[in-house]
């Protein structure tokens, strides 16, 4: 390709992730919402994450066949359609104040998120020279983080602002009175996800026009220069071992992206005030991700970069365990700086070497991101746990779901653990036998 025609591509995929950061990481201020408006526990209303991942195992695959029949182009095209559906689903859900039709609509939107992740992962990775891969993710990074924190801003200030006067008065009215309190509660989705669906249909049709360079299989192997006469996906060790690292990964940036506006609350700070806080975990993914376009590959490689972030995680994790308050609040936003650089040095070392087999591959690498669907729940389980037995050991309720949700976060260590492991040495195996 001409160099010309890959900034064209990069900025119209730079746009995509745009999108998709920003649909996503509303997630955070959806949480809290969905708790109060559907009378949640804690692991119930974690759910939200999972509706939006466990999309990308039921579609990774088939979204790989989508794009073999009908392209990048329109693949990315479709994909927009389908998250401004999930988006107008919304719309009866909060009419009904039901929490698995809010759910199905989450879903329908990760099953749009899919395919364009499926399409624009692979394609901004191999766009280039292979190990200069992790800086064009990165620049990726920016765009969707920063549309992240944008949508966590606006999504809090629509969904959670009076959601503590909302709960005050929750503790003392009558069933009826409940009813009209969090129905009104719920409209307040109307406006916004009506807006998102004209958005994002207006976008699936200039999409179709966007002068994408067109990059299909074969010339995916010709850059990759796959050498091995290797006849099925599953000799390749250092790929599964990968899916498993970016698994556990997203895991724990979802848990550091999502629960830290639950995790706030929980710690005594109001709806008005937690608002923000996943823009703070945010923000510090962006500045690290523009570290990374300018330290990789020229002064930092890949692999070392995976190995810093790593060790940082498990440091943070531990920090957050040992503090409390505010504190405690600004490590969770910290791992922000572990997190950033590991979706994009995973996918270059997972991918290289996979000739053929790299769009398969980048269908499994897809799917892995359900460790967000999975992770997450699991933490919400923690913390409703905990807190049982602290409040079975004499402590306050507000107290108890304190110390409960700080405790849960060592569900961290072992996924930074993993990831540390692939990027040492999980990486480098190429073959079973080795």
């Amino acid at each position: 390709m001409q160099q010309k025609n890959n900034t064209t591509a990069i900025i119209i995929i730079a746009s995509l992730f745009f999108i998709f950061g920003f649909v996503t990481w509303i997630n955070g201020a959806l949480i809290p919402f969905m708790k109060t408006i559907n009378e949640l526990t804690d692991a119930q209303s974690y759910l939200v994450a999972s509706a939006s991942y466990i999309s990308f195992v039921v579609m990774a695959l088939p979204a790989s066949y989508i794009l073999n029949k009908i392209g990048y182009k329109k693949g990315m095209s479709l994909g927009l359609v389908i998250m401004g559906i999930g988006a107008l689903v919304f719309i009866p859900a909060a009419e009904a104040r039901t929490y698995w039709v809010f759910l199905a609509g989450i879903f329908i939107q990760g099953l749009g998120m899919t395919i364009l992740q499926t399409a624009s992962n692979p394609y901004i990775t191999i766009l280039g020279p292979i190990e200069s891969g992790a800086k064009r993710i990165a620049i990726m990074g920016i765009a969707n983080k920063t549309a992240g924190a944008l949508g966590s801003l606006i999504f809090g200030a629509l969904l959670l602002s009076g959601i503590d006067d909302t709960k005050e008065k929750l503790a003392g009215v009558t069933l009826e009175e409940k009813n009209v309190l969090l129905d009104t509660m719920a409209d307040s989705v109307f406006m916004p996800y009506i807006i998102m669906a004209i958005v994002l249909f207006i976008l699936g049709v200039l999409i179709r026009k966007a002068p994408l360079p067109n990059v299909e299989a074969a010339e995916i192997e010709e850059i990759v220069e796959g050498k091995t006469a290797k006849t099925s996906i599953f000799q390749f060790p250092n790929l599964w071992l990968g899916v498993l690292a970016l698994f556990v990964y997203v895991g724990a940036e979802v848990i550091a992206g999502d629960t830290i506006i639950s995790y706030g609350i929980s710690l005594g700070f109001t709806g008005e005030e937690a608002k923000y806080f996943t823009t703070y975990t945010l923000l510090a993914m962006v500045a690290t991700y523009a570290l990374g376009v300018f330290l990789i590959p020229k002064y930092v490689k890949q692999k070392t970069a995976l190995i810093a972030s790593a060790i940082l995680g498990i440091v943070f994790s531990f920090c957050i365990l040992n503090t409390t308050g505010f504190i405690s609040v600004l490590f969770v936003a910290g791992l922000g700086i572990a997190n950033a650089l590991v979706w994009p040095a995973i996918w270059p070392l997972t991918l290289e070497g996979l000739g053929k087999f790299t769009k398969t591959g980048s269908a499994l690498l897809i799917m892995a991101i359900s460790g967000g669907a999975i992770i997450p729940p699991l933490y919400g389980r923690i913390v409703d746990a905990n807190k049982q037995e602290l409040m079975i050991n004499g402590l306050q309720e507000a107290a108890a779901m304190a110390s409960a949700s700080t405790s849960s976060y060592w569900i961290l260590i072992p996924c930074y653990a993993i990831v540390l492991i692939f990027a040492i040495w999980g990486h480098k195996i190429k073959n079973w036998t080795k």
